[in-house]
């Protein structure tokens, strides 16, 4: 089994390429934000750290559940904070993982492990994955995608991409780069060279 993680620039079209992923390959398709999101459910590991960061903030809604729009908005607003829910969360997701990739290995039912995450060169995952890959599209290819599917402001795009890595880092730690500027057919293709 191979351990492949996917990175790029928000608005990149990596949702596209892991859905193809996912229906054609005997492949397990993890993303970052959703297994975070689980870990921080009241009954599981990151949950009580971050009860105790937060204790006093009005995120949590009546069942102990965390409220994604309060908590973003926290977050946003106090750099100390984000430090250390990421501080809780990054780790607990690597965690598991890596556990997670060691029990897919031992049990040898399928072909690919791929973990998807916007912070894969930040949290070192190229020591780890099998492989690295890029998707790249466009800066102006992604605004656009960005302004039409999500609705968001020049503005807010502009901010998004400042706090991101460069093209040149990306490519400089993945060993592969998917093209995905053109239609997602394109794309496929690209896959269908690599997997086969």
């Amino acid at each position: 089994m191979k351990f492949i993680g996917i990175t790029g620039g928000v608005g990149a079209g990596k949702s596209v390429i892991l859905s193809y992923i996912r229906e054609h390959y005997n492949a397990k398709v993890v993303l970052a934000d959703d297994l975070a999101k689980t870990l921080m459910l009241p009954d599981q590991e990151c949950y009580q750290a971050i009860r105790q960061v937060f204790d006093g903030y009005d995120v949590f809604a009546e069942d102990g559940t965390i409220e994604p729009r309060a908590m973003a908005a926290v977050l946003f607003s106090d750099d100390s904070l984000r430090q250390q829910m990421n501080h809780i969360v990054h780790p607990a997701v690597k965690r598991f993982v890596l556990a997670e990739v060691k029990k897919e290995r031992e049990r040898g039912n399928i072909d690919y492990y791929f973990f998807e995450s916007a912070l894969l060169i930040e949290d070192e995952y190229d020591k780890l994955c099998d492989e690295m890959w890029y998707i790249f599209t466009s800066e102006e290819n992604r605004r656009a995608r960005l302004k039409a599917g999500r609705g968001y402001s020049d503005d807010k795009i502009s901010s998004i991409f400042a706090s991101q890595m460069s093209e040149a880092t990306f490519r400089e730690h993945c060993k592969v780069v998917i093209d995905n500027n053109g239609t997602p057919e394109e794309a496929v293709e690209n896959i269908r060279k690599i997997l086969g």
